[in-house]
């Protein structure tokens, strides 16, 4: 399973691609703003640290503005996915930018039969937003489960990017039930090394050692 660091923040990437298990990033407009700094100066600036997908993602919310938006976006880098949101207008600019070879991410995913729909279109990723799902008090997992069943039934190519991740359970799971990817915020990226007898087995490890010293 691919890690992506779900964030804006230069100093976040920085650290956890130091980590060596980050294979890309994902950004929103959310994120973008709280940088304080443009989307296409974020960008160039991530593709700087990270070689691999970097999402940037549209704010237009017709298709005509998607795809105007698309074009100077993918002009910022090679690696730069296009995110499109899960509506009508994005799908029509999902399935142009895919006859044009455009990576895309369609997001706000909240249904299989909306992963469908963006698979039956191209998009390069999908991104259920599990944990969203999870505070209206379904179990967002079982979208996972779902749309990797849909998937391989049929053999699309197209990769499920397990997003909204609030814990490192949401991790876990994910990996267990066959996502592609996962985006992390850097938080929950940081947690993923910590185990309790990690510590105390480490801690043991350096007082014998010093014992053996004396």
């Amino acid at each position: 399973m691919e890690f992506f660091i779900d964030t804006g923040n230069i100093e976040e990437i920085k650290t956890a691609y130091e980590w060596g298990f980050i294979d890309g990033v994902t950004t929103n407009p959310s994120l973008v703003a709280k940088e304080g700094i443009g989307q296409e100066q974020l960008i160039k600036m991530i593709s700087e640290i990270v070689d691999g997908p970097i999402s940037a993602e549209v704010i237009s919310t017709d298709a005509k503005g998607m795809l105007a938006e698309a074009q100077e976006l993918a002009k910022i880098h090679d690696n730069v996915v296009i995110k499109l949101p899960m509506t009508k207008d994005g799908m029509i600019a999902c399935k142009a930018l895919s006859d044009q070879n455009v990576k895309t991410n369609i997001t706000l995913v909240f249904s299989a039969n909306q992963a469908l729909l963006a698979a039956k279109n191209g998009a390069t990723y999908v991104s259920p937003f599990i944990g969203r799902l999870d505070d209206i008090g379904q179990t967002g997992i079982h979208l996972i489960q779902e749309i990797r069943e849909v998937f391989d039934n049929y053999g699309y190519m197209t990769k499920i990017l397990a997003a909204s991740i609030r814990h490192t359970d949401h991790v876990k799971t994910s990996a267990l039930v066959g996502s592609d990817v996962a985006t992390i915020p850097f938080k929950v990226l940081n947690a993923l090394f910590n185990h309790p007898l990690t510590d105390k087995g480490l801690d043991q490890f350096l007082k014998d050692h010093q014992n053996s010293l004396k």
